[in-house]
């Protein structure tokens, strides 16, 4: 029997057994686990021929297979699958968000296939193994039953939410806007259940489910909004409790007790949710930069040291958000810090900070807790020790910040905490210093000169201290990073970072720094992003709080063709890294493919209140509007005032691609004076600067300067070609400037077999690219129609193909006035 403790508010679930009837061969209460499900069904199956039945669900059935959710889930090991006759019932078991991303993915395939029409429902609730009637393990239990009862509420195209999964996925900001709330409804046996209906992107259907318009017992709420935040946790979880009770009951299986968890969800059915800060979790903190007291100031990586192993221990605890370190240290000592408004910027209800002064062999560390809600200390203590224990102390440290919080810690995690990066003081010097120089390495011409040096520290590191884990990974992933961009574009590149991959792996192989690394590896040196996923996936169970995770996950979704994806997770990433430049970077970036221009400029805008001199992200947000809307003056005026401020930035704003758009003899005198000449890289090879000296020559019409700069150019690319001959970028630059020589054959031969090496379908990212340059090509060499086409096929992708682009630039003057070609500009033109 289940009953409420008055006292706790909380459901208890026992069983009611009479000892002197208890059979002599009692069985154990079957075990029951907590699972996240999907339950499809296809609408109207029933109408269907029964050979169309089949071939529908085999359809069906591959549909969902191939989804990225479904082949994580699986290669992990946690994914069941059970048919349901019309549809099936997908148990995932690691987060709430696994089956509501699998039916978007699901809805999104769809939309190529019409003639399937689903509906989709999904809840968490209590499961267990059954044997069936063919001896066969099974499951069944109230989280596929509730599941099955939230998706008979639907029409096709709906992805119903129970509200459980709602109230779970509302803790996430990114989720909040998609959840809409449309009340309780009476389903079968008299259960209410409180619904949402999630709709983001065009995908799922917006409209309310006819059953439950048509009912008297819907009970609507006043109005249909979407969920902001967290409410009364207490009330939910009683509600979410007995609706899984008597769905047990139901379902002839054991009572139960199901475990409560500190939780901050569950809002009251119709309420809203208050502001952004509420929703702030309790079990947060950012550990801001320790002030360095010693007298030699060179100590300052040493109290930079301490405060990133206490940031690194906190960080390992999955029952904490813990800010990442690229945020934090913008926040340095030497003014006064408001650690509300701190607080407040980076999404935590606690802060750590605190001081080192290190004289001689002693070294004392002072260290407070702040709840920056209300400006109170929560704990505060002095350490004054020999400098060989800090690491002691930064452990004792990160072991009171966690008792403190309450938080949840594994012994795993606690032995985390307990083990130092390194004890060797300089070499920790030297990883911090590379891990800055790396994190900064975001324009190409930056990252040319900082990728070496970065190198040059971590070698140093790890001869001083072979055992240094995260020093070797890091080695691996500058490497990889290198030969990637086309700095080295060369196998004795990879070979290097292969090695210093191995030497992590020899030293801890089960590690989430050596997955992070090797998914590194895979993502740049290979472009396996399979690989490269379940890498991620790996570490993401060891680094919970680890921006980089969700970032290279959004990377990968993103090269997968995954954009709504891939736009999550870098959202995920913001909100462990709230300040990360670069991420913020990526991110618009991401949204300029998807030509979400008003949502580029947002992000552009608000990395610039974090670097607002920053050159190269001011003249990125200035062509927001040559792309958008074809106007190139924001462009122009930003910059002259940048070369005006700094003349020495040149070379990385005035960029050759776009201001060529300008069509004047001084702008293209400008750009070739300012274009490095030993060339810039770009989809790892490097374009030399008599392309661009061909490129010019070409709008100009001067045809010798065009042969002899192209040769010129022509030589260069060509031995890259020979040496890498399935080089899918150096081909496709080298059919670029054989269509600019006339080279009519081996253009479109070398154009071609660049995109067969790399499409869209292999990398979403640099095979939309070079399908770009192949437009050109056809252009360049006369093949107009085919240049309309292959323009045509590319718009149907994301792409940097922008409105702007196709309408100012003299590459696709040759096209002006085909009444396809500018259908397809007037098709951009912003609404």
């Amino acid at each position: 029997m289940f009953a409420v403790d008055p006292w706790n508010g909380i459901v208890r679930f026992h069983k009611s057994v009479n000892p002197q009837n208890t059979s002599a061969e009692t069985k154990p209460d079957l075990p029951l686990e907590i699972a996240h499900v999907l339950s499809i069904d296809v609408v109207d199956y029933s109408k269907l021929l029964v050979n169309e039945q089949i071939e529908l669900l085999q359809e069906l059935n591959q549909i969902v297979r191939n989804t990225e959710c479904f082949r994580t889930a699986e290669a992990s090991g946690e994914l069941i699958r059970v048919p349901t006759g019309d549809g099936m019932a997908l148990l995932f078991f690691h987060s709430p968000e696994e089956p509501v991303r699998c039916a978007l993915e699901i809805c999104r395939t769809l939309q190529d296939h019409q003639h399937i029409q689903v509906r989709m429902g999904v809840h968490s609730g209590p499961v267990n193994r059954v044997t069936d009637v063919n001896d066969k393990t099974n499951f069944a239990g109230a989280g596929i039953n509730v599941a099955q009862r939230v998706l008979d509420c639907g029409d096709a195209g709906h992805i119903l939410l129970s509200g459980h999964v709602a109230e779970d996925l509302a803790e996430y900001r990114h989720w909040q806007p998609h959840l809409h709330d449309l009340g309780e409804c009476e389903v079968k046996h008299g259960l209410r259940l409180h619904l949402f209906n999630l709709y983001k992107d065009n995908l799922g259907n917006p409209q309310a489910p006819e059953k439950l318009r048509r009912r008297k017992r819907w009970k609507q709420p006043s109005t249909v909004h979407p969920v902001s935040a967290p409410r009364s946790p207490r009330i939910a979880l009683v509600v979410t409790l007995v609706v899984s009770a008597v769905a047990l009951v139901i379902s002839s299986l054991v009572l139960f007790h199901r475990a409560s968890q500190p939780t901050t969800r569950a809002p009251a059915p119709g309420a809203l949710a208050t502001s952004a800060l509420a929703a702030i979790p309790e079990k947060s903190i950012a550990v801001l930069p320790f002030e360095n007291l010693s007298d030699e100031k060179g100590n300052a990586y040493f109290a930079d040291g301490v405060q990133d192993e206490i940031l690194t221990g906190l960080s390992r605890v999955a029952d904490l958000k813990v800010i990442s370190r690229t945020s934090v240290m913008q926040y340095k000592t030497g003014t006064k810090r408001n650690l509300r408004e701190i607080a407040t910027d980076l999404g935590v209800a606690h802060v750590l900070e605190g001081s080192v002064q290190r004289a001689g062999g002693r070294v004392r560390v002072n260290a407070q807790l702040i709840d920056a809600r209300t400006d109170s200390q929560l704990w505060a203590e002095r350490y004054d020790r020999d400098v060989a224990d800090v690491f002691v102390i930064e452990s004792e440290v990160a072991g009171r910040i966690v008792a403190q919080l309450q938080a949840k810690i594994s012994p795993s995690e606690k032995a985390a905490i307990e083990k130092a990066l390194t004890t060797d003081l300089v070499a920790h010097d030297l990883y911090l210093r590379a891990q800055a120089l790396f994190a900064d390495t975001s324009d190409p011409l930056h990252a040319r000169e900082k990728l070496p040096q970065a190198a040059q520290l971590l070698d140093q590191a790890v001869a001083r201290d072979p055992h240094f884990l995260q020093a070797w990974c890091l080695l691996s992933r500058v490497h990889s990073v290198a030969y990637f961009r086309g700095h080295d574009h060369s196998a004795a590149r990879l070979d290097l970072a292969n090695a210093a991959l191995e030497a992590a792996r020899r030293l801890q192989p089960d590690a989430g720094e050596v997955h992070l690394a090797l998914a590194n590896y895979y993502y740049h040196g290979f472009r396996d992003y399979g690989r490269a996923r379940s890498e991620v996936a790996i570490a993401r169970r060891t680094l919970p709080n680890n921006a980089e995770v969700f970032q290279y996950t959004g990377f990968i979704d993103r090269r997968e063709g995954h954009w709504a994806e891939a736009t999550r997770n870098l959202e995920r990433a913001i909100e462990l890294d709230p300040r990360n430049f670069f991420i913020l970077q990526q991110l618009a970036l991401t949204y300029r493919s998807q030509h979400r221009y008003a949502d580029e400029a947002r992000i552009y805008d608000r990395a610039l209140t974090i670097v607002p001199a920053d050159p190269n992200t001011r003249i990125l947000r200035a062509l927001v509007a040559l792309d958008w809307r074809a106007d190139i003056k924001p462009f122009q005026a930003t910059l002259a005032t940048l070369v005006a401020e700094n003349r020495s930035v040149a070379p990385d704003v005035d960029l050759p691609l776009y201001a060529l758009c300008e069509r004047t003899a001084a702008a293209a005198t400008r750009t070739l004076t300012n274009y490095p000449r030993e060339g810039v890289a770009n989809n790892g090879v490097n374009y030399p600067y008599a392309y661009w000296q061909g490129a010019v020559a070409r709008c100009q019409g001067d045809s010798a300067k065009v042969r002899t700069a192209f040769t010129a150019a022509r030589r260069e690319v060509e031995k890259t070609v020979e040496e890498q001959p399935d080089f899918a970028a150096a081909l496709s630059l080298l059919g670029m400037i054989d269509a600019g020589l006339e080279r009519k054959e081996e253009a479109l031969r070398e154009g071609r077999r660049g995109c067969e090496l790399l499409p869209i379908s292999k990398d979403a990212i640099d095979g939309a690219d070079l399908a770009i340059n192949l437009a050109q090509i056809y252009a360049w060499t006369g093949e107009k129609d085919r240049a309309i086409e292959q323009i045509a096929a590319v718009e149907r992708v994301p792409n940097i193909l922008s409105y702007g682009f196709l309408k100012l630039h003299p590459y696709w003057d040759s096209l002006r006035g085909d009444p396809s070609f500018e259908k397809i500009v007037a098709s951009l033109a912003p609404k």
